[in-house]
């Protein structure tokens, strides 16, 4: 099995301006994804810029970095443009790691890779992990994925799914006792086949994807399958906003080494 891991960076940020570029122990945060991503058994790394100011920065830390348009609607078109550039077409693995993952398990992208070679009738494998908090559960930020038998995206919601219908009656408290198996929370790593990456942002938005705000909707409303690794592992933070950034600089401080998932 070989796959590319493209990093789409972009700049512009209403929480986190220039975030690709935020100082964490002496380098920029992409540059941290980059090297952790380049810990997994991706043939290689690249990281998708929007500006040239993150292809020099990567530069300066042996990175490899292409620019690509800076009006991108979204990280999608972003990875085809990368994937043209590259000249990664048809059942060319590629995975998604996002630009704000300074904290990225290896192990995570090798599985979502792996998935995806394993499930032909897949166009795309992304990976999960089970909820065992009633608050984060209820939270709409907290993206929830409901599989079938074989481990395949049926959907997406930012609404708690499934909803028990005995436990649940009286609606969520934090101390309520989840439904067994767990709840899954969606963690926004993604594996493609590079052909359909490709195409993908030609297929029109769909409704549903457009109410709950989620880009995957789109690929299972016109008929497309996504295979879903449950992970023991939690992933560690993202950064989205500077509160984010300082839990994360602090967390790398005390480490120094492997962060816990």
């Amino acid at each position: 099995m070989s796959f590319t891991v493209l990093i789409p960076a972009r700049l512009a940020s209403s929480r986190l301006p220039d975030k690709p570029l935020a100082d964490i122990a002496g380098k920029p945060m992409v540059v941290h994804v980059a090297e952790r991503a380049a810990r997994s058994g991706a043939a290689a790394v690249v990281v998708a810029a929007d500006d040239p100011r993150t292809v020099a920065a990567c530069a300066a830390h042996g990175v490899r970095a292409i620019l690509t348009r800076a009006d991108h609607a979204t990280g999608s078109d972003r990875l085809a443009e990368a994937c043209a550039q590259l000249g990664l077409d048809g059942t060319d693995l590629v995975v998604n790691v996002q630009g704000d993952e300074p904290l990225i398990e290896p192990v995570l992208i090798d599985a979502c890779a792996a998935l995806l070679a394993e499930r032909p009738e897949c166009v795309m494998a992304t990976a999960a992990h089970a909820i065992d908090d009633a608050a984060e559960f209820a939270n709409p930020n907290v993206v929830k994925v409901v599989c079938d038998a074989r481990g395949r995206a049926l959907t997406f919601s930012r609404a708690p799914l499934p909803w028990w219908r005995d436990g649940y009656a009286g609606g969520l408290s934090p101390t309520t006792p989840l439904s067994d198996p767990r709840p899954l929370r969606h963690i926004g790593l993604y594996a493609y086949r590079a052909g359909f990456l490709r195409r993908f942002p030609a297929l029109p938005a769909s409704p549903i994807e457009q109410l709950e705000s989620l880009e995957q909707l789109r690929v299972l409303w016109h008929g497309e399958r996504i295979a879903v690794h449950v992970s023991a592992l939690r992933p560690g933070p993202g950064v989205d906003t500077p509160e984010d950034l300082a839990r994360v600089r602090a967390l790398l401080a005390g480490a120094r080494g492997e962060p816990r998932a």
